[in-house]
Formats: structure tokens, C-alpha cells, sequence
């Protein structure tokens, strides 16, 4: 799919000036960092080096207080405690952390995660009758449970007290628990909303360990694993999780816990790790656990104490990962012939598939895949427990959960954020829900939105290029949302010998402009434009620029994100 190529304003010149020259950078590199919001010598030191110092006071967030001591309540009574959370990664990570954290002080402490299949999201019913009948009064709840108001008051009725930790948007009506941690609610005065729900756990524990006077270090420790969480649930890399992003990413390639250490060994990757690798080679491999078995071997895996543990914990989740992309695969290929064959479905604004039989564990992916595909707002559905659940994935600049608040009367529960939600339905409203989703969306989508595009920071010079610019970009990491890797564009360039295509769909190429060094290019997926580009005939690329590192030699390369032909 053709994408729209749209680079950001210059920004002011007088900022931009200063800056270059107070900091020794390229003009064009000053430009990017006004662009983003840095315009003073004291915000660029703070962007470039982020302190731990900088965290926001975590009794900022609302019933952070109360969250403490309702916790200093069930220490001091020896209360049972149930640390509680969802099974994705961000879920995973947050009960590690909150278990571990809170095991120094009690060892009446134990954690549930409940079954994809069987339970579903967020809160539930099972979970509840599992923590009375084993004498819990206490439940604290990361990454899910702000909007689970009936099961709080089940909860409550059973003599259960709930701490939520949550991230995701409230609903109109709050659950009555006794400790409601969670930066998007209207009233939290919380100076950043973007923390992944292993974010305010981590919180919480800083809290404790502010009021008790313990060292930081305490709380310190797991910052791999917000880290982590950070770089899966795909937040804002901004304010606080870049921070915290910046120390985590630190600590996984310096002494990361035994869990993560042994799933990197796995994952066979020996350079150090960025956000993305993060993404693409940790991430998945926790979200296995969930998606083809329990999630409470990640878990596991994630506070192992013992090396050969370790090890064993995350090749079994290793294995499962290779199941799941199987199962991924094919039910990616069943729901593409489905569209294929429906001409309603491929001329729509949306699409909508649903099979009885796909993998509840893996249609999120698939959601994904699809989107990427067609690039529309996407919800793919299976059958569960007599109903209908599903996973739904965004457009940039879509609002998704707006649109599936339009459809509320029509779903059993759905929650989320802007870019990706889940969803629950009865069978006999699948058309109603279809049709009214679609009317929504359309209604409210722009075409703009409908193509994807590729946000361009700055024109350079090729010759521009040298170990010094590449030094400055690779301190703005870690990228992500919000911080993304400089995309660059260049105007006039030409290719030096032959383009050839690599496993069968990459395209490697050598350009130059001018009289400017020659750079060794990669462009993934562009197999295609092999045909289209000519010796000495000028065109145009944007791309990011990376440190390419090949049998301990090391070079600049360019990453292509677009080529267009005059």
C-alpha cells in the first residue's frame, strides 16, 4: 500500500539556532528536538541523560495513599494478599514485580492470573471464589479491573478488599474498592496519564518504600520489567516511561532478572537491546505463555531465583512462541480468504471477521496483521464460552475506544485505549454490532487516516551523515510512541551499482548524492521497487539511520521507509 509521506514544520528558527549552537549538533538534529518540545539547554540535558530523580511524587495519583495503608493494614493483621492480573505482558510483568516487591514483607502473599480461555479479561468470577475459598481478604489488581464495578462489589459482599492498579479509561461508574490507582481518571491529578499498568505498580511500590523510609533500590530493581511492559503495550516513550524505559533498558543489558536473562540466551541475540528488540524478540515470547497455555509460566519465568530454572522455564515458553506463530499464520490466512471472498468486506471502512474456531489467544495478532493490510479499524472475533470475544486494532489517529463507546448498548464489555481494545458480544448482535461500527467509524474517519503515512522529521544532505550524527540520534533513544527514530528525507540521490533483493522480499541497495559518501541501504519489504530504480537516475528516500554491525565491523546504514521515482 502506497503511503503518504508528510514531514513535520520546521519549527522556530531562533530555537533552533540557540540550541544547535549550545549543544554542538547539526542544525538539523536542534530542528528535531524543537519539533518534539525541547527548546532550552535544560530540557535537552533532561531528554539526553533522564534521571530516576525526575519521577513524578508517586502520592501524586489519587488513593495512592489509601492504597498504602490499606496494604500496611493487611501486613500488620498477617492478611492474606492475592496479587491479581491479566495475562498479556504488561499483566505478567506487573504481577511479578508487585508479588516479589511485597514477598519481602509477608509470605502470606501468593498471585493469580487468570485463564484466557476459560475467564477472560480482567476480573473475574472464578478468580474471586478462588481468593475467598482460600481465606484472601485482600486482592490487589494491576493492569485490569477499573472498570469491573459488579465484580468488586461480588468481591466486596464476600468480605474481599481490592487495590486496583489500572491504565485503561474508566467507564462512567468507578468500582467501589478500596484503593483506586489510576492517572486517567477525571479527577487523578497525576501530572503523567500514559503509565503501562506495570508503570503503577511500580508506584506503588516506590510509595511504600517513601513512606517507610526504605532505599530505593528496593523499587529500583524491577525496572527491567517496566521496562518491559513499557515497550509491549506500545505507550507514549514521554515523560515518566521514557525514564523509565531509559533505566530499564540499562539494567536488561547490564543485570537483568534471571527470567529475562535466560529468554534472551534464547532468543539468540548477543548486541545490546533497544525498545524495538524488545518488542520484536522478549515481548512476543511472554505473550506465548497466555495465548497458547497459562500465562502463569511467564510469570514463573519472570521470578525464577535459579539459573537452570531459568533456562528451562524459558525454552518451554520459547517452544510455545513457536506455536503460536504457527497458529498465528494460519488463522492470518483463513481471515484474509474470508475478506477475499466477501467484495462487501474489502469495499468497507472497517473490517469485521469472526470464526468459531480460531485461537482466542492469538486473534489479537491476527487483528493486527489485518489492520496492517488494509489499514482500517479492524476487530477480529471467536467463540467463547457461548459469546463471541475479540480483539480490535486502531489506525493512527483513530480513536478506537470512542468509536466502540458508540456500540456499548450492543457489547457484553469491551475496554482498551485509543489504538487496540477487547471486546465481548453476543452471537445474535454480530450484524447489529458490524453495521453500527462501521456507520461510526465512517462517519468519523477522515480519508487521510485510511493511509498509512510516514512522518518525515527533516531533509538532510547525505553528507551530513557522519559517526558524530549518528551518536547524537542513538542518545534520543529509546524511540517509541511519541519518540520515534528520526526519519530523514533526501532529495536527488542515486544508486551506485545494482540493487538486489534479498529473501525474496528486501532490497539492498547503495546510494549517494553529490559528492557524499556512499551508504549501504536496506529496504525491507521493498523488493518491488528493484524494477523501477536506474543507474544515474535521480530519486528520492526517507529513511532512518542505523549502526549496521557485521562480524564486530561496524557502519552506517540506511534504513529505507520510502522510495519515489521522478
Amino acid at each position: 500500500m502506497e503511503k503518504r509521506w508528510v514531514q513535520a514544520v520546521q519549527g522556530n528558527y531562533v530555537h533552533i539556532d540557540s540550541l544547535a549552537q549550545q549543544l554542538n549538533i547539526d542544525r538539523s538534529l536542534a530542528q528535531i528536538l524543537v519539533q518534539r518540545g525541547i527548546i532550552t539547554f535544560e530540557q535537552a540535558k533532561d531528554y539526553f541523560r533522564p534521571q530516576l530523580s525526575q519521577l513524578h511524587d508517586p502520592f501524586l495519583m489519587k488513593d495512592m495513599m489509601k492504597a498504602v495503608l490499606r496494604i500496611e493494614e493487611a501486613l500488620a493483621a498477617s492478611e492474606k494478599i492475592l496479587i491479581y492480573g491479566d495475562y498479556d505482558v504488561d499483566g505478567t510483568t506487573s504481577v511479578a514485580l508487585a508479588y516479589s516487591f511485597f514477598s519481602q514483607f509477608t509470605t502470606k502473599i501468593e498471585y493469580y492470573i487468570p485463564d484466557r480461555h476459560k475467564e477472560g479479561y480482567g476480573i473475574s468470577t472464578q478468580g474471586i471464589d478462588y481468593a475467598s475459598a482460600n481465606g484472601y481478604s485482600l486482592i490487589v489488581a494491576l493492569d485490569c479491573g477499573i472498570k469491573s464495578v459488579d465484580k468488586v462489589a461480588y468481591a466486596t459482599g464476600l468480605g474481599i478488599d481490592f487495590i486496583i492498579c489500572d491504565h485503561h479509561m474508566p467507564g462512567e461508574e468507578l468500582p467501589a474498592a478500596a484503593a483506586l490507582l489510576d492517572p486517567k481518571q477525571s479527577d487523578c491529578e497525576y501530572p503523567f496519564k500514559e503509565l503501562a499498568g506495570c508503570g503503577i505498580g511500580f508506584k506503588l511500590a516506590q510509595a511504600y518504600c517513601i513512606k517507610h523510609g526504605l532505599p530505593a533500590e528496593k523499587y529500583e530493581r524491577y525496572l527491567d520489567l517496566v521496562m518491559v511492559s513499557i515497550a509491549a503495550d506500545i505507550v507514549p516513550v514521554e515523560d515518566e516511561n521514557r525514564i523509565l524505559a531509559y533505566h530499564g533498558l540499562i539494567k536488561l543489558n547490564t543485570a537483568p532478572c534471571m527470567g529475562l536473562k535466560a529468554l534472551m540466551d534464547i532468543s539468540g541475540r548477543s548486541k545490546q537491546y533497544t525498545l524495538t528488540d524488545v518488542v520484536f524478540s522478549l515481548a512476543p515470547r511472554i505473550n506465548a505463555a497466555g495465548r497458547m497455555d497459562h500465562a502463569n509460566q511467564a510469570v514463573k519465568m519472570l521470578l525464577c531465583t535459579e539459573d537452570t530454572i531459568a533456562l528451562a522455564q524459558s525454552e518451554f515458553i520459547d517452544l510455545q512462541n513457536t506455536e503460536r506463530k504457527t497458529s498465528d499464520q494460519n488463522i492470518t490466512a483463513e481471515a484474509l480468504a474470508l475478506i477475499a471472498d466477501c467484495e462487501i468486506l474489502i469495499n468497507k471502512k472497517t473490517t469485521v471477521v469472526y470464526h468459531e474456531s480460531w485461537n482466542k489467544g492469538v486473534i489479537g495478532i491476527v487483528a493486527s496483521r489485518l489492520t496492517e493490510k488494509y489499514y482500517r479499524p479492524t476487530v477480529v472475533l471467536t467463540k467463547s464460552n457461548g459469546l463471541l470475544t475479540g480483539s480490535a486494532r486502531s489506525v493512527a489517529g483513530f480513536d478506537l475506544y470512542e468509536a466502540l463507546l458508540g456500540c456499548q448498548d450492543l457489547l457484553v464489555q469491551f475496554g482498551g485505549h485509543k489504538f487496540a481494545a477487547g471486546l465481548t458480544i453476543e452471537p445474535e448482535k454480530i450484524d447489529a454490532f458490524s453495521a453500527r461500527f462501521e456507520e461510526i467509524v465512517s462517519s468519523t474517519i477522515t480519508e487521510d487516516l485510511l493511509c498509512p503515512e510516514i512522518s518525515i522529521d527533516a531533509e538532510i544532505q547525505l553528507q551530513q551523515i557522519d559517526g558524530k550524527f549518528q551518536r547524537i540520534i542513538s542518545q534520543m533513544s529509546p524511540f517509541g510512541p511519541h519518540n520515534p527514530a528520526p526519519v530523514f528525507i533526501s532529495h536527488g540521490v542515486t544508486m551506485v551499482g545494482r540493487p538486489y533483493v534479498v529473501a525474496t522480499k528486501h532490497l539492498k541497495l547503495s546510494v549517494k548524492q553529490q559528492n557524499s559518501p556512499i551508504f549501504e541501504s536496506i529496504g525491507f519489504n521493498f523488493a518491488e521497487h528493484e524494477s523501477l530504480l536506474r543507474p544515474n537516475v535521480p530519486f528520492s528516500i526517507c529513511y532512518t539511520i542505523e549502526e549496521n554491525v557485521w562480524k564486530d565491523q561496524r557502519r552506517l546504514q540506511l534504513n529505507i521507509k520510502g522510495i519515489k521515482t521522478y
